[in-house]
């Protein structure tokens, strides 16, 4: 049975949400495509009907996850900026920590991402990057002259692996799960305030 290109269409976002969900939750290698066909409420040859592949899904439900990284931090702005003081404080938070399957997808695949193919990749690159430039555009204009894209870079990077180490201590050690998040936050303040250290050579 033939059906409708609307529906088509929602078949496959479906399936794109379900994949990048359970991407996050539980890594692109550990999840079938029958368990993504299921968590959409659709069958597995539903899925082929779509992509040729699972990497090409997961290279869609990453898409999926980094649209939705960049929609929140520009979901409120300050003077025509995003507000990213608002983004740190949700990004870096116990919530953010504990809520795989909805959060940044790059906090939840950045080891598992380098063991993928070309194109997977190059998307991560790609939305790492998106976040980097809004966070120099606010380093620049916090201070002018600075090296506001190594900055950011460090910023950016320093958020991804420390939700990834609070999530990686949470169920172990929970009070080192928090002090990372807190120290984190007070530290990238600094680095998008303070001037960055010149090291003098004699």
């Amino acid at each position: 049975m033939r059906i409708s290109k609307e529906k088509a269409a929602d078949n496959r976002a479906a399936l794109i949400r379900a994949a990048s969900k359970l991407f996050r939750e539980r890594g692109i290698d550990g999840v079938g495509v029958a368990e993504i066909s299921k968590e959409a409420g659709l069958t597995h040859g539903a899925l082929y009907a779509h992509f040729r592949s699972k990497d090409e899904l997961a290279l869609e439900a990453l898409s999926y996850g980094l649209d939705q990284a960049n929609s929140r931090m520009y979901s409120g702005t300050v003077d025509g900026m995003p507000d990213l003081a608002r983004f740190l404080d949700r990004y870096l938070s116990l919530e953010s920590r504990d809520d795989f399957g909805n959060r940044c997808a790059m906090a939840a695949s950045a080891s598992e991402i380098g063991r993928q193919d070309n194109a997977l990749s190059a998307r991560f690159a790609e939305g790492y990057m998106v976040m980097v430039r809004a966070f120099e555009r606010q380093i620049a204009q916090n201070e002018p002259g600075s090296d506001a894209l190594a900055r950011a870079m460090v910023v950016v990077s320093t958020m991804i692996g420390s939700l990834a180490v609070a999530r990686g201590a949470a169920k172990g050690n929970p009070a080192v799960s928090e002090q990372v998040l807190q120290a984190t936050r007070r530290l990238v303040d600094e680095l998008m305030r303070a001037p960055a250290r010149t090291s003098v050579t004699s």
